[in-house]
């Protein structure tokens, strides 16, 4: 197994990012103090080139061209169209966000604009900012976070003429699409790798909210790492916030202090992680590699290759294809991945996770096949039964072997 965990979307998005350059939507848009995410010479005359003609025509670029597309929507070409994307938390360096910046600057690789604000709360203030690029010239929008998603949609029905999207969301419009990535598919890989590799056979998990996507999250981890060891458990602790590093740290430490010799989360830091290493536990990371953070810890992360995802949408934007529907894409559209298996993972490791891989990618291996309990001894999906999308999306429940509640 390789030493340094690199993944596709990060070599493509930091590949890509490098010749890119992070525009500035005024006091709360932009690179903030981060000079990195400011101006590059490699960038700056292709970039300038559409600012000049998007700031030429304001705020009236997002209903220029003509509606011949799928939605109805606007026809935008390479050089009228201008993204901007509100995150939830900071960029930072590794993580939720940090992801999804990745795929921005493949964007901006390509010669597309963006611009981002970050730190969007999901409060008005979501309104606010998704108003803020409109009127600075952006036709495209895309949300990155849950709670976002109400404001969004007040604002899609304000703009007819821009598209918007969501991540993670489930509001539909003409002209407002929900995305995300299968995760689930990836999680499952982790957990084989967490139970293969747990002495104690307990593992802490660190997340967020108890809404669907994050209970997906949990089960699918806990279901690879029962395939492969039924003697584990997985334990919930909830922070109550997708940004609180405090907060991710102290439930992590509870976590170890109870048995849990792996911490895996599904939060936008890696605090949980960290706080792994710092008690000579393993961890499994999120959304983005780790290994470099926490080299002695680092067993392998879930993550969506968002480089991939924008291009492939925006693409859809471009040839007017797009349309306002649920875009839930997997390991087998290229867009869930698992990272490299670091060299801190049990012997077997690599074999048992790539059958998996391989089966779930070909459609032998469903995740949610039955049987599945839940964590009371309910049989919730029957033999020879699985769990559709529409139930998936509305999850409200923890598969045994799972310790917590999403109540």
């Amino acid at each position: 197994m390789k030493k340094k965990a690199l993944s596709l979307f990060l070599a493509v998005g930091l590949c890509l990012g490098l010749a890119a350059c992070g525009s500035s939507a005024g006091t709360s848009a932009g690179s903030s103090s981060d000079a990195s995410k400011s101006a590059s010479a490699a960038s700056t005359s292709s970039s300038a080139a559409s600012a000049s003609k998007s700031e030429s025509e304001g705020a009236s670029s997002a209903g220029s061209g003509t509606a011949s597309t799928a939605s109805g929507l606007p026809s935008l070409t390479k050089d009228t169209i201008k993204i901007g994307f509100i995150y939830g938390s900071s960029i930072g360096t590794e993580g939720y966000t940090y992801s999804h910046d990745l795929g921005r600057l493949a964007l901006e690789a390509e010669g597309i604009q963006t611009m981002y604000i970050e730190n969007v709360p999901e409060t008005e203030e979501c309104e606010k900012a998704a108003e803020d690029l409109i009127a600075q010239g952006c036709n495209v929008i895309y949300a990155i976070s849950f709670g976002h998603g109400d404001y969004i949609a007040n604002v899609a029905d304000k703009h007819p003429e821009v598209y918007f999207n969501h991540a993670t969301g489930y509001i539909n419009k003409a002209n407002m699409s929900t995305y995300a990535g299968r995760y689930y598919e990836a999680q499952y890989l982790a957990g084989i790798a967490a139970a293969m590799k747990t002495e104690s056979n307990q593992i802490g998990y660190v997340t967020t909210f108890p809404i669907p996507e994050v209970v997906r999250q949990v089960n699918s981890f806990t279901l690879g790492a029962r395939s492969v060891n039924p003697d584990v458990t997985v334990s919930v602790k909830w922070t109550s916030s997708w940004y609180d590093p405090a907060t991710e740290k102290a439930a992590a430490t509870e976590l170890i202090n109870s048995g849990c010799d792996i911490i895996s989360a599904y939060c936008d830091t890696l605090n949980p992680q960290m706080t792994a290493q710092e008690n000579n536990c393993f961890a499994i990371g999120c959304s983005s590699p780790g290994y470099e953070t926490i080299p002695k810890a680092y067993l392998t992360a879930p993550m969506v290759d968002w480089a991939a995802y924008y291009t492939m949408d925006v693409a859809s934007i471009l040839d007017g294809t797009w349309t306002g529907e649920n875009r839930w894409l997997g390991m087998a559209d290229g867009i869930v991945v698992l990272d490299t298996l670091s060299e801190n993972c049990a012997e077997g490791t690599e074999e048992a996770v790539d059958t998996a891989k391989k089966a779930i990618i070909d459609g032998s291996l469903d995740v949610w096949a039955g049987e599945i309990k839940d964590n009371e001894g309910n049989v919730k999906v029957a033999e020879g039964k699985t769990l559709s999308d529409e139930e998936l999306l509305a999850l409200d429940w923890f598969v045994e072997g799972v310790i917590g509640s999403v109540n």
